[in-house]
């Protein structure tokens, strides 16, 4: 099976995790897009989704998709569903490649269950080979490089591109995370950052890993 071959396996088993007369979250990314495809078989059993981000509200309102606003849903909120960047034997992930972070961890945070597609070559033994994406806000640019530099990372500004919420990335390369959760909290506090790719405190409930073999639930 080619990776996009896998992707589309991936998706496809993730459809068992939504639930008829649910709301679904859907995140962002090469995948999340083929989950929404897959997606468009099911859209008049649920009651919408929440999307996080601009560009897969466009893609599930493509396939006549209902997409709701965060705010206003409360109630029969199942699954979230997106990809990841890395992960690892804890199920703690890396995402952020698509710059859609912050709308990720809040509309992730929202459901009962998160339920993570990949394939197999995202598994990793510790974080940190992809760089990890900080959203900050834009004044703070240069201190959180500072600060990153100071913890033996390599921050690059990811220039020209501005997140839905206006912000800029700091993708930091050179890092080994072996402790997700507290550099997770670490960078929570500091000045200017708004999200960190570190989704450990909260990562995925369940791990759906695509292989040439088939998918394997984590």
């Amino acid at each position: 099976m080619t990776q996009d071959e896998m992707k589309k396996a991936v998706a496809q088993a993730a459809l068992d995790y939504v639930v008829a007369g649910s709301i679904v979250g859907v995140g962002t990314g090469s995948t999340a897009n083929m989950f929404i495809d897959a997606l468009a078989s099911m859209k008049d059993d649920i009651l919408g989704t929440v999307a996080s981000s601009n560009v897969s509200a466009e893609r599930l309102a493509s396939h006549g998709i209902k997409v709701l606003n965060f705010n206003d849903v409360s109630e029969n909120m199942v699954v979230y569903v997106d990809g990841a960047d890395e992960f690892d034997a804890g199920k703690c992930l890396v995402k952020g490649g698509g710059g859609a972070l912050t709308r990720e961890k809040i509309v992730a945070a929202g459901f009962d269950k998160f339920v993570c597609i990949v394939d197999e070559s995202k598994k990793v033994d510790v974080l940190g080979a992809f760089p990890l994406p900080i959203e900050v806000i834009p004044m703070s640019r240069n201190l959180i490089t500072r600060a990153m530099k100071e913890m033996g990372g390599n921050p690059v500004w990811r220039e020209g591109f501005v997140t839905d919420n206006g912000n800029d990335i700091l993708d930091v390369h050179g890092l080994s995370i072996t402790d997700p959760k507290a550099l997770e909290a670490t960078l929570n506090h500091m000045p200017g950052v708004v999200t960190n790719g570190l989704f450990a405190m909260c990562g995925a409930d369940i791990v759906l890993m695509a292989t040439p073999e088939g998918v394997e639930i984590l």
